[in-house]
């Protein structure tokens, strides 16, 4: 059974109303964390940067705004139609707005559900038990 899911998009880094530009970004959705994705960022000069989420929080925000905290989703104008995603990442002060055209979005996450559809993420034996196992030694870690 396949046990991952993988794309490459093209997004815009909007810098300022005046400057943007393009860059590749890899989605990723794994089995073993059934309700999260991950994008990784190449910037310019830069390393990768990979921020992971949840990808319920993703479809929805291909459609209405949503998103509360360190990452917003929104869809950029009409939200009758399928146009941009504005994908907003912020670490304390510094935020970073990405725009995103929404079909490969929803291509990605059309592929992800046909691996563990929506809803049905906890049925992955192997997900509760992992989940344990990393509590366990979070709880550990922060006793010690």
């Amino acid at each position: 059974m396949r046990e991952s899911v993988q794309a490459e998009v093209l997004m815009s880094f909007i810098v300022s109303d005046e400057l943007s530009f393009r860059l590749p970004v890899e989605l990723g959705y794994e089995t073993r964390d059934p309700f999260a994705v991950r994008m990784t960022f190449h910037l310019p000069g830069d390393a990768p940067v990979t921020w992971t989420f949840g990808r319920e929080l993703l479809l929805d925000g291909i459609n209405s705004a949503t998103g509360e905290g360190d990452v917003r989703v929104e869809p950029t104008e009409d939200e009758d139609h399928l146009s941009d995603v504005h994908i907003r990442l912020r670490v304390g002060p510094d935020q970073a707005l990405f725009r995103a055209s929404a079909p490969p979005l929803v291509a990605f996450l059309d592929r992800t559900d046909k691996l563990v559809p929506l809803g049905q993420e906890c049925a992955l034996g192997d997900f509760d038990e992992g989940l344990e196992e990393a509590l366990g030694r979070i709880l550990t870690e922060n006793a010690g």
